[in-house]
């Protein structure tokens, strides 16, 4: 009776243990990123991903790192890394998880990086299937914010770059600030960031 006492409380610590590491591991890389170490972040995100193959966030966090990070640089080489590195993790999940939206909303954004990278060629290739992409998403969870403010964010993108009419797009950001103020992440990693991208978008609108 003691051995299995001591078994179950050395799987339970175990279990505590692998949970501390893996908060650790997470607290650290988004330290990292918040002190603009993107390529820090990524690489400590990537490493957890390889501990953790059952939890879908340490690689969407490389995706979102490096496809951010993708919009923030004109040098074609390095976008060109950034975006395949983020790629090839978001794959990873995608294939595991395709009815997630957050993952979604993340494939959606790196079609968008393509295309803001080179839209002559990417423009016309990737915009339907952006467009797939967040109806897929609002289809499974209408109440992400996420998914309702970069849906409309692209959309109104387009509209300005046709002359088109942007008004229901504003008002789909402002449903979104509304979405921001009630939805719950699952736990604190769970993805929460938006509401100040939509709150400066919403502004760009009036």
């Amino acid at each position: 009776m003691t051995k299995v006492i001591i078994a179950i409380a050395f799987f339970v610590t175990s279990l505590v243990s692998a949970q501390t590491q893996f908060e650790q591991g997470m607290g650290k890389a988004f330290g990292l990123w918040k002190e603009g170490k993107n390529t820090e972040s990524s690489d400590m995100f990537d490493r957890i991903a390889s501990a953790e193959k059952n939890n879908w966030l340490p690689n969407y966090y490389v995706a979102l790192v490096n496809t951010t990070s993708a919009f923030g640089t004109q040098d074609k080489e390095k976008i060109n890394n950034l975006l395949t590195k983020a790629q090839t993790a978001l794959s990873v999940e995608m294939i595991k998880n395709p009815n997630n939206a957050e993952l979604l909303v993340m494939q959606a954004m790196i079609h968008t990086a393509w295309i803001v990278a080179d839209p002559m060629t990417n423009g016309m290739k990737l915009s339907g299937p952006v467009m797939e992409l967040y109806a897929k998403a609002q289809a499974i969870a209408p109440e992400n914010p996420r998914v309702v403010f970069c849906k409309a964010e692209f959309e109104i993108n387009g509209a300005k770059y046709f002359g088109g009419d942007t008004k229901p797009m504003c008002a789909q950001i402002e449903k979104s600030i509304g979405l921001f103020a009630t939805f719950k992440p699952e736990s604190q990693f769970h993805p929460k960031w938006g509401l100040d991208r939509a709150t400066e978008a919403l502004k760009g609108c009036k």
